[in-house]
Formats: structure tokens, sequence, C-alpha cells
């Protein structure tokens, strides 16, 4: 059994975590932090989880977090980087569900989030958890910088395009839309009901925190700098993301349909729709899975890919224990499996 402990476990992709490990069958939970929240029993914040999760939640630290196997951080930016280094050297595996060890180009980092990086070691190190894209990175791995839910999306549209260099690389445009999940449990006056029901807007238009782990990743996988536009949209639902992609085609004799079929035929988390479909988040919703069909437009050079998947599962929390799995040499769809929920 691998025994887990999880940081930061009062948010939305904190209880995702706490919902899938307690059903994993190779996981034992044996630490689960929040500073706000010390001694409440998780069950009566999070009663879904009445009956399987009998911990209470303690303030952090690092000496119960070191008898884990490993450590899931579900915190926001700036707290991982404070704590991963001293449970590293205790030999705990550490899996950062936020933003502190994605971007390799500390400066562009410093610059987004607005603050001093504290770690840059940790930055070096850190192996980027997108299974799709590193598997083999992850599975030797001792610090996983988990994906973001809008980079994995995108990222994961685009790749059978880039990896076989048939887009061109200027032009791409990602027009993506999130529930409001996505902005975390905090209360704002710009996620509440009256605000986002029976409405729709672009936000972060000038630039997100996410154009730079998106673009870092697509330049990776072209081999080049690919100057990616990206906006995001809320919509008024909790859970899922829809990405909209788009580019132009270099070769318009290619079998899209056929190139990722064949690129995503071993994933198990990723399921190329049928050609003419038109993939849906309520496909999607609480599971781990990627959902992605490919168009060409009246048989013209633009292609347009469809992405969906749910933000709070492939987007975090499901791709956490992913990248778990594989480092544990367990059964990578291991606690991640289950069928998604409809309506």
């Amino acid at each position: 059994m691998v025994s887990a402990g999880i940081v930061g476990g009062t948010g939305y992709t904190g209880v995702e975590l706490l919902r899938l490990l307690a059903s994993h069958p190779e996981v034992e939970l044996k630490v689960i932090t929040s500073r706000s929240e010390d001694g409440t029993a998780v069950a009566d914040m999070f009663p879904n989880l009445r009956g399987r999760v009998d911990l209470r939640f303690t303030t952090p630290d690092v000496g119960a977090l070191s008898e884990c196997d490993v450590v899931f951080f579900a915190t926001p930016h700036g707290v991982a980087m404070k704590s991963a280094g001293e449970l590293l050297e205790r030999g705990v595996k550490v899996i950062d569900l936020g933003a502190d060890f994605r971007i390799k180009d500390i400066p562009l980092w410093e610059k987004w989030y607005g603050m001093e990086h504290t770690t840059p070691e940790l930055v070096a190190e850190a192996v980027y958890g997108l299974p799709e894209l590193n598997r083999s990175g992850i599975r030797d791995a001792r610090l996983i910088a988990c994906a973001g839910c809008y980079p994995t999306a995108v990222s994961l549209g685009y790749l059978p395009l880039l990896e076989q260099g048939l887009i061109d690389l200027r032009g791409m445009i990602a027009d993506c839309k999130s529930g409001v999940s996505g902005a975390g449990r905090a209360a704002k006056v710009a996620t509440l009901m009256c605000e986002v029901d029976s409405s729709f807007k672009a936000y972060a238009a000038p630039g997100h925190r996410h154009l730079p782990e998106i673009r870092q990743n697509l330049s990776r996988i072209a081999g080049a700098d690919v100057p990616v536009t990206f906006v995001p949209h809320l919509i008024p639902m909790i859970r899922g993301i829809h990405a909209t992609l788009y580019g132009t085609v270099a070769d318009r004799n290619t079998d899209l349909q056929a190139l990722f079929e064949s690129r995503y035929a071993d994933e198990p988390f990723v399921d190329v729709m049928p050609a003419g479909a038109h993939p849906e988040t309520r496909s999607v919703r609480g599971g781990n899975m990627c959902r992605i069909a490919v168009h060409r437009p009246q048989g013209e050079d633009t292609v347009v890919i469809l992405s969906v998947i749910d933000n709070l599962v492939k987007g975090a929390a499901g791709q956490a224990v992913q990248t778990m799995n594989i480092m544990f040499g367990l059964n990578e769809t291991a606690g991640i499996d289950a069928i998604t929920v409809l309506p």
C-alpha cells in the first residue's frame, strides 16, 4: 500500500483528491492538512466522504507528512515550494497540483505569479506531470509538477499535429471555456451564482497565468517557439473545460482522424471521438478522461480540434493520481477508471 498525505484538503481539488484516493485499492490516506480547519472531521465538511474517510484535518507538520510515501500539495502557488525540499530530503515523493514547479523559466514564473521563487533548484528537477507527454520521466521522478487544467486540454488537443509537424506554428488559437470551480473555493463576487448564472464572458484576454505553461508545452513538442493565442472564458456551470483549438494544416492530404486515433490508441484517458463528433463537457464530468474530436471545415486547410476535460479531475486531482500510479509502478488506471456521471 502507498501511504498518502494531502496538504490543503479543503479546496475543490483537495476534496477531489480525497474522493479518488479514498476508493483507490492501493492507497492508505494518512494525513490531511488545513490550518483553518484543524481538528475538524473531514466527513463533517464533506458529507460525501462519510464512512470512507475517518481522518481529521490537522495543521501542516513536516514530521507527520514525512511518514507518508507521497504528499500531494493541493494548495495555491507559493506554498509547495516552501516545504517540498524538506520532504524530498526525507525520502517522500511530492506531487504539486499548483504552479510552483511547472515553468522552467524562473524570471518568467516570477513575472506571472508576482513573487520570488525560493527553490529554483527544485524547478530544474521537477518532472512535468502530463502522462501522455512525459510518461517515462514521471516513472523515475520524485517531484511532479502536475499540468494545469487549461494546459492539459490545449496540449492534448494540439499534440499529434505538433509532433508530426503538420500545423503552421503561426496563428494557432486556443479558445477555451471553464466552469466556475476553476476559480477555486474561496468566496469572490465575480463567481457568485447571481454573477455567473445566465451569463458568459471572456477574461484575462491580454494574458492568463496558464499562457506561459501552454507555450512551454507546445514549444517543447514542436521543437520551436509556438506563439499561441490563448483566451479563456467563464461559463455558468460547475465543472468542465471545453477547448476549441484552431490552426492551419501543412498538408491537406493528411488523414487527421487516423493521425489522432493512432497517437492516442494506447492512452487510457484520451478518447478520440468518431469523425464529425462534438464532445460534450458532461461526458467527462467526474472522470479522468479527455475527449477529443478533430475537424477540417469544408475540407480546407483550417483544422479545428475540440478537447474536453473535467477541470477538477483530468485537469487536477485525477491527473495527480494518474502520475502517482506511474511513479509507484501501479496500474495507471487504478482509482480513476470510474465511468463518468450522466445526467
